[in-house]
């Protein structure tokens, strides 16, 4: 039976009929309600407790994911049973990072040795060529901790647009440069066609062997040595790519900040597995915040959720949740095929603060829109400046969650702020390879509860598909198979 047709589901259903509650009236009538919607955690705090949901809903949610058997989800995915029904695979991310099974980990940490010890030459640089989880994911490390690591100078390359890798190439020396290509195939278009065009470039540049100065990063270990590759980091075919940063896929921040911060990744990483497996559901937070985001988009109707990190460290988070929340549970079928019969996943966007509070907060405050926002903080600096800037900064972030509660009940017409707008804060104490790893892994953990309470299969992607194969079509030069304005667009570009 899938969960929207279980009595919980039924019962949701009810609730969600009643009116929105007054969140700031529920701290007055529920005594315990920051106790209960606040978890703390191995250095990270959520607190739920301004999202709109009362007692008996949050009750009824519960209800829920017991009816929707996630704890048999969770038992399966962890066991390595088949999780991702359209495909029939595993989807094994969360042993990546398994003390228990430390050979892949080792092997990351063995190549980033051997580059950041000359193996390869002296190199200053890393090309990191991906697409997808495949450059997302490696990009998010390095820009939030790479500011502290001694290695390479890491750059990562995705869009096929010529312009992104040209730029890259302009500030690196070819002779010291090494190329790390990330695809799971090793087919994968973008990647490929931006790897040979930046082996041209070490080639034309005087370069002996350039295929020796590059790194394949694949499941596909053959079709990488078909290429002429020889140093090759394998990972399986059952880790996705928006799943696969724990993987060889990382390796650019064990080449960048070395394998003891690599380590440390995947350590905070289980760590938050743990919880996630053991805590009770009413405590777990991965669960909780699944929970509140099926009752806000699914019964409440909330279209959209929008993340904002008051961190610059973190400014890439929104962009790696995007790909890792919509196209995992960006589905309208259930898992067993089905049309679903209520909205699923919400539009995932945001940005970082404060810059967004000049721009988007204008709608999130006085626009007709109450959907929900997340505010991620980070309590200690990254730098060593004023400390001015950081006390401002977190006042910001927590002024915002506050004025979105309350509102300005005095002000009218143009200068009227209604409140009763939810949101939700992460507050982490400092930012660490081991507390990042966590918090991705929070947000894994959270996006696969979530699916497992609305029925769908968060490990397939066949909508990522169709566009690149109607494209391939497209270079292909059959033009004339498509509609008259996909022709006429082709045709005016000179193709």
């Amino acid at each position: 039976m899938l969960p929207h047709q279980t009595e919980a589901w039924a019962m949701l259903r009810a609730l969600a009929d009643a009116a929105e509650p007054q969140i700031a009236g529920l701290f007055e009538s529920e005594p315990d309600r920051l106790a209960a919607l606040s978890i703390r955690h191995d250095g990270l705090l959520f607190d739920f407790s301004k999202l709109p949901v009362t007692r008996r809903q949050f009750d009824a949610l519960l209800a829920l994911a017991e009816a929707a058997e996630l704890a048999g989800w969770r038992s399966k995915l962890v066991a390595g049973e088949v999780v991702n029904q359209s495909e029939g695979r595993t989807a094994t991310h969360m042993a990546l990072r398994d003390p228990r099974h430390p050979e892949g980990a080792e092997a990351v940490c063995r190549m980033a040795e051997r580059i950041r010890g000359g193996g390869f030459g002296p190199i200053r640089h890393i090309v990191h060529i991906g697409i997808g989880g495949s450059a997302l994911g490696p990009q998010l490390l390095v820009d939030a901790l790479g500011a502290d690591g001694d290695g390479p100078e890491v750059h990562v390359v995705a869009n096929i647009d010529g312009v992104a890798l040209s730029r890259i190439l302009a500030r690196c020396r070819a002779d010291e440069t090494l190329l790390v290509a990330v695809s799971k195939s090793f087919t994968t278009v973008e990647t490929m066609v931006n790897l040979r065009s930046a082996v041209q470039w070490l080639r034309s540049a005087g370069v002996a062997e350039p295929m020796r100065r590059v790194v394949a990063v694949t499941a596909e270990v053959a079709s990488a040595r078909g290429h002429g590759i020889t140093a090759i980091l394998p990972f399986a075919d059952s880790v996705g790519g928006r799943y696969s940063l724990w993987s060889a896929v990382g390796l650019s921040l064990a080449v960048r900040c070395g394998a003891p911060a690599f380590r440390a990744l995947l350590a905070g990483a289980h760590a938050m597995d743990r919880h996630f497996l053991e805590a009770p559901p009413a405590g777990n937070a991965p669960i909780v915040a699944a929970m509140l985001d099926v009752w806000l988009a699914c019964f409440r109707q909330r279209p959209t959720r929008a993340l904002f990190a008051y961190d610059e460290r973190l400014r890439l988070l929104p962009c790696w949740l995007q790909q890792l929340d919509m196209e995992s549970n960006g589905k309208s079928v259930a898992r067993d095929g089905t049309a679903l019969p209520f909205p699923t996943a919400p539009i995932v966007w945001g940005g970082t603060g404060t810059d967004a509070q000049h721009a988007v907060f204008q709608l999130l405050h006085q626009g007709t829109h109450h959907d929900p926002v997340e505010f991620v903080a980070v309590r200690e600096p990254g730098h060593r400046l004023d400390p001015a800037h950081h006390r401002l900064l977190l006042a910001s972030c927590f002024a915002q969650g506050a004025a979105l509660l309350t509102g300005d009940p005095e002000a009218t017409g143009a200068r009227g702020f209604p409140g009763n707008r939810g949101s939700a804060t992460i507050l982490v104490d400092r930012l660490t390879a081991a507390r990042l790893g966590a918090l991705l892994a929070f947000y894994e953990a959270r996006v696969f509860a979530a699916g497992v309470l609305m029925g769908v299969n968060s490990f397939d992607q066949w909508g990522v598909e169709l566009g690149k194969k109607l494209a391939g079509r497209l270079a292909a030069g059959e033009g004339a198979a498509f509609d008259p304005s996909t022709r006429m667009l082709f045709g005016t570009a000179g193709f």
